[in-house]
């Protein structure tokens, strides 16, 4: 499965954004999908994770109450809706596909390309 990511962009602190996950090549049902996320001279570290049927989800506590994770297996799409930005979100977010809803990315054996999310202050 090939994964693009797209939606982000230049923002300020306390906006909102939505991040869009196109798949194909295969469905993305039977999947879980994940959202993660690298800031400069930083690992990637997890942010969202979404089970394949949707009803499973799990965030970090950084992003808790902030950010949603939604799915739409009919349209192969992934969402991630971020509000209340804070310039420490900044970073390029990818999202990935795996087996399950895990938290490391080693769990992932599908990636995105990224894109960039940048909230200035």
């Amino acid at each position: 499965v090939q994964l693009q990511a797209s939606g982000g962009g230049l923002v300020q602190a306390g906006d909102s954004l939505r991040l869009s996950c196109a798949a194909s090549g295969r469905t993305l049902s039977g999947y879980a999908m994940g959202w993660f996320r690298q800031a400069p001279g930083k690992e990637r570290e997890f942010v969202a994770v979404i089970g394949w049927s949707g009803s499973v989800t799990y965030y970090a506590d950084s992003v808790k109450g902030r950010f949603t994770i939604s799915r739409d297996n009919a349209k192969n799409m992934v969402y991630l809706q971020m509000n209340r930005l804070k310039p420490e979100d900044t970073a390029v977010y990818y999202c990935a596909a795996g087996a399950a809803p895990g938290r490391r990315p080693q769990v992932y054996d599908h990636w995105g390309q990224g894109t960039q999310v940048t909230v200035s202050s």
